[in-house]
């Protein structure tokens, strides 16, 4: 069986992580333009009430229509960059954002704008450049070393995103933000002690924080506190209840426990909120193996490459489930497409296992 959980750890890591949004430049499109017709005027005037509404696309609509007017106003591409990252069009976005940044080069509040489209793109490298020069038009908005320290971490420059976190600290003393994505940093090159306390000084600053409880819980399960990580892992689903992330990490303290049904319920419960938790479910369908329970391993295991369709162990344990249930013509094709899979990812190891597999069924 191939073991398919792994530590969440480092939750802060998504497309957006803790990088703080752009204030709304639509509105401020609309208060400090100065137009120069009529007909603009009612263009932005519209374009304020859609959005007053929520009603995105016409607002996006009315911008494109004012651009015919005045197209040399940043503030109106910054208005169209806002609407769309609120619409996660993250390239739209940096488009209409790069556009801002062309007409207005000096303006700080742009360059973060498009550095947090570039970051939600997954483009860091860009990303740390804009933060970079936001920073530097605006050295006290501590925002900016923040989402810097982020996209550097992602590259796993972690001096660079080390500095910055250190420069937030220095402006703001008690930025519980800044001690928790150091304290995930850490975590990330297994400085787990140096970790904690970051973590539980992030703890003390913002006690209801319930992504700092779970870091600390992660950093317990590293240290083999699996006692210790519990008691963090219950106080942040106690804080965020609807969080997925919690929910998973106390089935995994249940499943090394052996506590499978209990386990089982938790993973239940993080699919309930993100069904397309992989984790979970590959976790579920491994404690089903683990029991010989092979009808539900099938199930589970089906659902998990219905998510991934590229994981190579959910095909690998999908073949031991239903090899289980004596199906054999199925099993066969399901290895045969696990050995694929791990020789296209280089997984020389696990390709030997399936073809092994194989040749037992008598392929």
């Amino acid at each position: 069986m191939q073991k398919q959980i792994f530590a969440l750890c480092f939750v802060l890591f998504g497309a957006g992580g803790v990088l703080v949004a752009p204030a709304s430049q639509a509105q401020e499109t609309i208060a400090q333009v100065n137009p120069n017709s009529q007909q603009l005027s009612q263009l932005l005037r519209q374009a304020r009430e859609s959005v007053d509404r929520g009603d995105y696309p016409s607002a996006l609509t009315l911008y494109q229509q004012a651009l015919s007017l005045d197209s040399r106003n940043a503030r109106i591409y910054s208005g169209i960059g806002y609407l769309q990252a609120l619409q996660q069009n993250y390239p739209a976005a940096a488009g209409a954002y790069q556009q801002a940044v062309v007409l207005d080069p000096n303006n700080a509040d742009f360059q973060y704008a498009l550095a947090f489209s570039l970051a939600n793109m997954g483009d860091n490298a860009s990303a740390a450049q804009a933060y970079r020069r936001s920073a530097q038009l605006n050295p006290r908005n501590v925002n900016s070393y923040l989402g810097l320290g982020v996209v550097l971490m992602r590259q796993k420059d972690y001096n660079g995103a080390t500095t910055a976190f250190q420069q937030v600290i220095a402006l703001e003393p008690r930025n519980a933000k800044a001690y928790e994505l150091t304290g995930s940093m850490l975590l990330q090159q297994n400085r787990t002690q140096e970790a904690i306390q970051n973590l539980e000084i992030a703890s003390q600053l913002n006690p209801r924080d319930g992504s700092v409880l779970l870091n600390l819980g992660i950093a317990f399960l590293q240290e083999n506190n699996p006692n210790g990580a519990r008691v963090y892992f219950e106080r942040a689903a106690q804080l965020d209840p609807r969080n997925p992330e919690v929910h998973f990490q106390i089935g995994r303290i249940f499943q090394n426990q052996n506590d499978f049904d209990r386990a089982a319920v938790s993973y239940q419960q993080a699919l309930a909120i993100n069904p397309k938790l992989v984790q979970a479910q590959a976790a579920i369908g491994e404690i089903r193996l683990q029991q010989r329970d092979y009808l539900r391993a099938v199930v589970a295991y089906r659902e998990v490459i219905s998510i991934a369709p590229e994981d190579a162990g959910a095909y690998y344990n999908l073949g031991l489930a239903l090899k289980g249930r004596d199906r054999t013509d199925e099993a066969i094709e399901a290895f045969k497409k696990a050995r694929e899979l791990y020789e296209k990812q280089g997984q020389s190891d696990w390709m030997q296992k399936a073809e092994a597999m194989l040749k037992e069924l008598g392929d």
